[in-house]
């Protein structure tokens, strides 16, 4: 019965208080964003997106910083600062890694609140302005909470954001290696840019046997390649938000 209920909240979080934004960019744009922040989502991602030039989004929850997650090692403060010093954003992901489903709406500020002071003294009074929700975990008391904080909301369901989006819930797809073989990247690539709309990816991992959550260091630089040859400004999540009304 528990499952079910689930089920219906997230559905519920997903169609039920839709805060419509325009997605309307002069050419289509893709993002790429990591969860969690595994170490290697810094240490063998970060080289990547160096060499090919580009900024990803990293969703970050302090309460795992230097500890574990799906048995990977979790990145330290000294990782945060360096990818926050090489111009990658930083954005809200929870402190404690919080499901919607499971807290109240008012426990659920407090745990943005605190990951919010808890970023803010490491990287210099940042204040984070995207958010990604935790295991795509969507409800409606708390969309009111995120929306009241962050500009956005990234979530977990597949698909090319146009036109509109629900900025409470934005769309994306899984560049993780349980998903990957169901996407016809190509077409979402060519989609998008005919669509002048947004792909946004996420993922966790980044290792040549990733987690079923993860992906290779070749599927990611595979995405951007495939990103760039399809003509898609790649940029931050939160940088893309600022384009969109444009």
């Amino acid at each position: 019965m528990s499952e079910l209920i689930d089920k219906m909240r997230r559905r519920g979080g997903r169609w039920l208080d839709v805060r419509p934004a325009p997605v309307r960019p002069d050419r289509g744009v893709f993002s790429l964003s990591f969860d969690d922040i595994p170490v290697t989502a810094w240490t063998e991602a970060g080289p990547i997106l160096a060499e090919h030039g580009i900024a990803a989004t990293y969703y970050v929850c302090g309460g795992l910083e230097s500890g574990t997650n799906l048995g990977l090692p979790q990145f330290t403060t000294d990782h945060l600062q360096a990818l926050f010093a090489a111009g990658h954003e930083v954005g809200c992901h929870t402190f404690g890694h919080t499901s919607a489903l499971r807290v109240p709406p008012s426990e659920y500020a407090a745990d943005l609140d605190r990951n919010a002071v808890w970023v803010a003294e490491r990287l210099d009074g940042h204040r984070m302005t995207t958010f990604a929700w935790p295991y795509g975990d969507v409800s409606v008391g708390a969309k009111a909470v995120v929306a009241d904080r962050f500009a956005l909301a990234r979530g977990v369901r597949d698909g090319i954001n146009a036109g509109t989006a629900d900025r409470g819930n934005v769309q994306a797809i899984g560049l993780e290696s349980r998903r990957l073989p169901g996407y016809d990247l190509e077409g979402l690539m060519a989609e998008t840019a005919a669509r002048k709309g947004w792909l946004i990816a996420y993922g966790h991992d980044v290792m040549d046997t990733p987690t079923p959550y993860g992906c290779t260091p070749d599927d990611l630089d595979r995405v951007i390649r495939l990103a760039k040859a399809t003509g898609l400004e790649i940029l931050p999540v939160g940088q893309a938000w600022g384009r969109m009304a444009n």
